[in-house]
């Protein structure tokens, strides 16, 4: 077999680097349903009719799915919130899911501000109100678990529950090969980024397709940013769940250092159970950072620990 030209080869490094960023009731005022389907292996029918609310100077768009507690569930970098797969519709049989596409992703078009995971946490602060939630559940993936925590960290007094999936808290978790290929992110790879999924979603569903070189160009300035949100983390009040897979971007022994901040891992549980931390942990086996997001078994771990009664 004929080994892949570097010409082959860089574009699925880059994308593999990308999907790291890869972090009801009220009346608003909201443009016409919004239902073209996205395409590509990221793509598919969600069955929902989405609406962009004003927020904080961007439109952003939204869907609904389900009823019952509000959860909001935010994508990853590159993606839109069809890359859940099958795990969307699976938490909509039991809560209602506001799924969001975050600032220059989706069906969201950008505006002149840094992609910035506090900002964006911002925007879905300012969305809850206008939908009148007076708090709510919200789970992030990757970039989107970025801007859960912010959520969490920025506006405690409305975030209930936080799920937080294979998402580093601090930049130096990556490890090293994967901090050295994201300085190669940036617009000029826009060309060479046209034949993968995240492509092929954004440009069915984008309102502008040719702002793609501008977002490969946004992702690039937040992966080469430095962050640690250490010191934040520990005062956050929601009820957590951090997931993580067992060959994810960084090492489980990241998202184990998340739990412990949290108050996790400080004691043996009990044998009734009172020692258990407010929090949990989940490493699911045999998932990457890139199967993560759309595999069956996230949702059948986040499910139990949204029943749950707050404590």
């Amino acid at each position: 077999m004929r080994a892949p030209s570097r010409a082959v080869a860089l574009p699925r490094t880059i994308a593999r680097v990308l999907v790291v960023a890869a972090i009801i009731a009220a009346p608003i005022r909201a443009q016409a349903p919004v239902r073209r389907t996205a395409q590509g292996a990221w793509g598919g029918k969600t069955n929902g009719s989405g609406h962009y609310a004003d927020v904080n100077g961007i439109k952003l768009y939204y869907e609904i799915h389900g009823t019952g507690r509000p959860l909001i569930l935010l994508h990853g970098g590159l993606g839109a919130l069809e890359m859940f797969g099958p795990n969307l519709p699976a938490l909509a049989q039991g809560r209602q899911v506001i799924a969001v596409d975050l600032q220059g992703h989706g069906r969201t078009a950008d505006i002149d501000r840094p992609l910035s995971v506090a900002l964006m946490a911002d925007d879905i602060a300012a969305l809850a109100k206008r939908l009148g939630l007076e708090s709510f559940d919200v789970m992030g993936y990757s970039m989107g678990g970025g801007v859960a925590l912010q959520a969490a960290i920025r506006h405690p007094e409305v975030v209930r529950k936080l799920v937080v999936v294979s998402t580093p808290f601090r930049r130096n978790a990556f490890y090293p090969e994967i901090l050295a290929q994201q300085g190669q992110v940036g617009a000029a790879a826009a060309e060479a980024m046209k034949q993968t999924p995240m492509y092929q979603l954004y440009a069915s569903i984008a309102p502008r397709p040719e702002d793609w070189p501008r977002l490969l160009g946004k992702i690039g300035e937040t992966m080469k940013r430095e962050f640690d949100f250490s010191k934040e983390i520990s005062g956050i009040k929601a009820t957590t769940l951090v997931v993580a897979g067992d060959a994810d971007i960084f090492p489980p022994a990241h998202a184990v250092e998340l739990f412990g901040l949290l108050g996790g891992g400080q004691r043996d549980g009990g044998w009734d159970g009172s020692g258990r931390p407010k929090s949990r942990l989940a490493i699911l086996p045999g998932l990457t950072h890139y199967t993560i997001f759309n595999a069956p078994a996230l949702a059948a771990t986040v499910i139990p620990f949204l029943d749950e009664p707050a404590p």
